[in-house]
């Protein structure tokens, strides 16, 4: 049985900043704000999920904190040319912040399966997801004076989430099939 080949560091480092440009490229797509909330609704989180699905929870997490630090140090990466620290202190700064546990998550959920099928897939993005809103809805609801309200109008984002952790979830599985060795290698437990 042949070693599990390992990946160079520059081809790791490379990939995390590709995917770090890939999230800024998704920028380019103008969010737009639904029903007067004060949170758009974009393109550019789906990124995140694709990183952590594709890359595995340390490397996509690590090029979605490159594209935050980048979006704080004033770049205008966000969608609609946003950038700085602006962003972060309104309502939607939480939902951005998540978008580093939105990949480590999925990530982590990728990493631990034997074999990252559709299933595996779906499900990685649902958590990812679900741990972007973890932080995002509080941290709307701490800006807004009301966390109930923050909640409720989330709610306006799910069907348009669930669409595209679907297409992420697509793409994901093809880019597995495609290239077998994008995960990490998952390191056997040490025997006692």
């Amino acid at each position: 049985m042949s070693a599990p080949r390992r990946t160079a560091p520059a081809a790791n480092l490379a990939r995390t900043v590709v995917f770090a440009a890939f999230i800024a490229v998704l920028g380019i797509v103008p969010g737009f704000y639904l029903g007067g909330a004060a949170v758009p609704i974009v393109l550019q989180n789906t990124g995140p999920l694709l990183a952590g699905s594709i890359l595995g929870a340390r490397r996509g997490g690590a090029s979605v904190l490159l594209f935050v630090v980048l979006v704080a140090i004033g770049l205008p990466l966000l969608s609609g040319g946003r950038g700085g620290i602006a962003p972060f202190v309104g309502p939607s700064g939480g939902f951005v912040l998540g978008w580093v546990l939105s990949a480590v998550v999925a990530g982590l959920v990728v990493e631990r399966a034997r074999k990252p099928g559709l299933p595996v897939l779906l499900l990685a993005g649902a958590a990812g997801v679900a741990a972007d809103y973890l932080i995002g809805i509080p941290y709307w609801g701490v800006m807004i004076g009301d966390l109930g309200a923050a909640a409720v109008q989330s709610l306006v984002f799910v069907p348009g989430d669930v669409v595209k952790l679907v297409a992420v979830s697509l793409v994901a599985a093809a880019v597995h099939r495609a290239v077998p060795s994008a995960l990490p290698v998952r390191r056997a437990p040490a025997e006692g």
